[in-house]
């Protein structure tokens, strides 16, 4: 990978009318940030706070929304220090 960032993502709409949680909406605008590349691997992933105020959201859902791109393998937080961009999914080849 070299680093620069593969395309631009839309900024966050909340979407009240989509059915489910709030984090996971919070969660899947993250993650699509990290595979466009705005979000490389081994940077630090804005603190709760900061993200709590850019996202429009409590700070609890920004913790679920971590939790679930921990989950997924996407970052890892290392206690005092954070949380940091890991892995980005594998593209197919071809596409």
């Amino acid at each position: 990978m070299s680093g620069e960032p593969r395309g631009t993502v839309e900024p966050f709409s909340r979407d009240d009318d989509e059915p489910g949680y709030l984090y996971r909406q919070v969660a899947d605008h993250i993650e699509a940030r990290i595979l466009a590349g705005e979000l490389p691997t081994g940077s630090r992933l804005p603190g709760e706070r900061d993200l709590a105020v850019e996202y429009g959201v409590s700070i609890g859902t920004v913790r679920r929304a971590t939790e679930v791109l921990r989950e997924q393998g996407q970052v890892v937080t290392l206690p005092a220090k954070g949380s940091f961009i890991t892995l980005t999914r594998a593209v197919e080849p071809g596409g």
